[in-house]
């Protein structure tokens, strides 16, 4: 029998170190000042920024869940690192906290050192677009845990936040007004369903149009998710609450950041008609009721802002400016701790 080795058991060390080389260069072009050291230690140091009298770290671990199975099918790897970072920061900005670090995972069968570079050129991407740096991260090559030519990602985002600044929802009271950010299509959630709708119900190619988009698939189904990050910053203190909206919509995710005695009065038709059209086409190749689809998709609202109503309009003015588009989808009433599609 001919010696084994571990390349021969599926994994590849030169290739490891291939993509090592050809990552390093987009983890330095996202660091801030108060990273320590560079990249390829055992471990990553971040010093406190100045300024702060109380700093608190807030983090966050989430992934991508099945839309890489349409980067699979697209053969098209450098926007779900921007999904990846979105789904963290978003996170964190909630609680008012600015993110500073950001680390990632990737889990795959075999290591495609170009693949890899792709998909943290995307990482690195979302780093860019949040402020905060990529310190690290870890590839790990498991032929025996995942199909061939498929990968996971991970992603743990760290922020900061003066203690005394902390937005967790207990100032809200009945009367704020209830703002939504709108979201740039799916963003990172919902994908089992839209999957099945897209490629089992309506039976469509990759790179066949999506009706009612003027889009191929791959481009609508793939549209990175929104980033609010410099938007929201610097209007923060204004608000009395924020959410991100993820798996279980609106009224999954509002409520969580609601008070008792609390309840978002929310009305869709304040901006349904500029949603993103996959919405729409998903809903009607699907045949899906309106409270599943709220249940299970962002509905065009990606982030939302509870700001006391003599703020609001400053508020909804500032992030204007700073390039979302907001709407005013409803406000805080007296009632049970819950969401109510009106």
């Amino acid at each position: 029998m001919e010696p084994l080795t571990y390349r021969a058991a599926g994994v590849d060390i030169e290739a490891g170190d291939e993509a090592v080389r050809r990552i390093g260069p987009l983890a330095r072009a996202t660091l801030r000042p108060e990273v320590l050291g560079g990249i390829g230690a055992f471990a990553s140091f971040v010093r406190v920024p100045p300024g702060y009298a109380e700093p608190v770290l807030v983090s966050s671990t989430d992934g991508v869940g099945s839309k890489l199975k349409v980067a699979f099918l697209a053969d098209r790897h450098d926007t779900v690192g921007v999904d990846l970072v979105a789904m963290g920061v978003n996170d964190v900005l909630v609680h008012g906290a600015e993110p500073l670090y950001f680390l990632d995972y990737i889990g795959t069968a075999r290591l495609d050192p170009v693949r890899i570079e792709a998909i943290v050129a995307g990482v690195a991407e979302g780093c860019r677009q949040a402020g905060c740096a990529l310190v690290g991260g870890e590839t790990a090559e498991l032929p025996d845990l995942y199909a061939t030519g498929e990968y996971d990602l991970a992603g743990f985002a760290v922020g900061i936040v003066e203690r005394a600044r902390i937005i967790d929802g207990a100032a809200v009271k009945p009367g704020d007004v209830v703002l939504g950010l709108a979201s740039s299509g799916l963003h990172s959630n919902g994908y089992s369903l839209a999957r099945r709708i897209v490629f089992d119900v309506m039976a469509l190619a990759i790179d066949a149009l999506l009706p009612g988009t003027g889009r191929t698939v791959a481009d609508v189904l793939l549209e990175p998710t929104r980033i609010y990050v410099r938007a929201i910053l610097p209007i923060r203190e204004n608000a009395t609450a924020m959410a991100h909206i993820t798996g279980g919509g609106l009224p999954g995710n509002l409520p969580r950041v609601l008070p008792a005695g609390c309840r978002a009065l929310v009305r869709p038709a304040a901006w349904t008609a500029r949603q993103p059209p996959v919405f729409r086409a998903l809903q009607e190749a699907g045949r899906v009721g309106d409270d599943e689809m709220f249940r299970t998709f962002n509905m065009g609202i990606g982030y939302v802002v509870v700001a006391r109503p003599e703020k609001a309009e400053a508020v909804s003015a500032q992030l204007t400016a700073a390039g979302e588009e907001v709407f005013e989808i409803g406000e805080i009433v007296a009632g049970e701790r819950g969401l109510e599609l009106a």
